[in-house]
């Protein structure tokens, strides 16, 4: 038995907001990896040599 495209969207209401709590909690988890990475001394010396690079690159 084929379901209406209107009980297939009821069906299917709490899958959206399921997708975007899991989209949140990786985002999250992505910004606190790459905010402790470029607060390391490694990540500030990366940031240090890509300005360099930019700016000699740009002859100033």
């Amino acid at each position: 038995m084929t379901q209406s495209p209107v009980a297939r969207l009821r069906n299917e209401r709490g899958v959206t907001t399921a997708e975007y709590a899991v989209v949140t909690a990786a985002g999250c988890g992505f910004a606190s990896v790459l905010i402790k990475l470029l607060t390391s001394q490694w990540g500030q010396d990366l940031i240090k040599t890509l300005f360099e690079l930019v700016l000699k690159v740009l002859g100033i």
